[in-house]
């Protein structure tokens, strides 16, 4: 991929009238339920199963020939592969091989990810990381952001500041923002904590979606949607979730990086 690539920015329905309000119910049932949202955050915390960052380098080359193009990828848990058993199968290396078939060309990726990491500590990260050359930079940030309640303003900054980061030290011309997942949906936690977090996150990636909007060099991508068992509206294929209700799992990153790779075109 060169210079000359131009991203059309993507089509948004109308302005949600109620985001305000959304937001502002939210904090009121925070407050509300504080003591059993405390409980339950510190009883996740101790119980959850915790798995390892997927094992094998942070770089390589997908595909055969020429590398003709180079991807930089910045995240946490879920761009460090949590809840699979290599970087081949998760998310950089789908995203790489989904590009590779793609373009019928060599595709070179990076990836700068920990576990924990908010936007901010990706941010500091990458600044302190030896970066090769990239074309574009993809990242997948913002649950533990949602987790830690970091404020909106310092969460888009963060992201802005990676954007930053990338260009001049890596000389990437493109950035594609993952959206945030949909928290509301994660086995691992309890209600009503998990429809607490799920708003916060709905929240947080609507005003990704809305910064990001009329630009031409970065662009919002939002998540891949869970497929549903048949006659099973809480249920999904075995696959698409890690073993500890929180990550994606082989299935999940698979169609989340053919996603990827299909919006990069």
């Amino acid at each position: 991929m060169n210079s000359e690539l131009t991203l059309a920015p993507r089509e948004r329905g109308p302005a949600l009238p109620l985001a305000v309000p959304f937001r502002l119910g939210t904090l009121a049932l925070k407050l509300a339920l504080l003591p059993v949202l405390l409980v339950q955050g510190k009883r996740v915390r101790a119980t959850a199963l915790k798995l390892p960052e997927a094992a094998g380098e942070r770089h390589g080359v997908a595909g055969t020939g020429r590398v003709a193009l180079r991807v930089l990828i910045v995240g946490d848990s879920s761009a460090a592969g949590v809840g699979v058993g290599t970087q081949d199968e998760a998310f950089a290396g789908q995203l790489a091989q989904a590009l590779a078939e793609r373009t019928g060309a060599a595709v070179g990726w990076q990836l700068v990810a920990t576990s924990g990491h908010t936007a901010g500590d990706a941010a500091r990260a990458l600044a302190g990381a030896t970066l090769q050359t990239a074309d574009l930079l993809v990242t997948a940030l913002g649950v533990n952001d949602v987790v830690g309640q970091t404020r909106t303003a310092a969460f888009l900054a963060a992201l802005d500041e990676i954007h930053a980061l990338a260009v001049t030290r890596a000389q990437v011309t493109h950035t594609w923002h993952c959206g945030l997942p949909p928290m509301g949906t994660f086995p691992l936690l309890p209600l009503p904590l998990r429809w607490i977090l799920g708003r916060d996150a709905a929240h947080l990636d609507d005003a990704l979606a809305r910064h990001l909007a009329g630009q031409t060099a970065r662009l919002h991508l939002p998540l891949p949607e869970a497929p549903r068992m048949p006659g099973k509206d809480d249920a999904t294929p075995e696959g698409w979730m890690a073993r500890d209700g929180f990550h994606p799992g082989l299935l999940g990153y698979r169609q989340w990086g053919r996603q990827v790779a299909e919006a990069i075109g």
